[in-house]
């Protein structure tokens, strides 16, 4: 099972601190772009991504309510 949020990530230390959120989680995220999808793990991978516009969340687990509160500043109301 996938989830997937549209997140929005404004300035440098958004980035540090998702990764900081999701490197405490065993399964695995992603963070897709167009055509690219980068581990949501990866600082780098994340800041060679276009970050002025909204990407995608996509996390690789179901059990994850705790992860989407933790995260829930970045999250984008659908």
């Amino acid at each position: 099972m996938m989830i997937n949020k549209t997140i929005r990530l404004d300035a440098v230390n958004d980035v540090k601190t998702l990764v900081e959120i999701l490197s405490d989680y065993d399964f695995e995220v992603d963070i897709i772009k167009g055509r690219y999808i980068m581990n949501a793990k990866s600082i780098l991978g994340i800041f060679s991504l276009d970050l002025t516009q909204p990407v995608l969340l996509r996390i690789h687990s179901d059990a994850c309510d705790d992860l989407l509160e933790k995260i829930s500043p970045f999250i984008i109301s659908e």
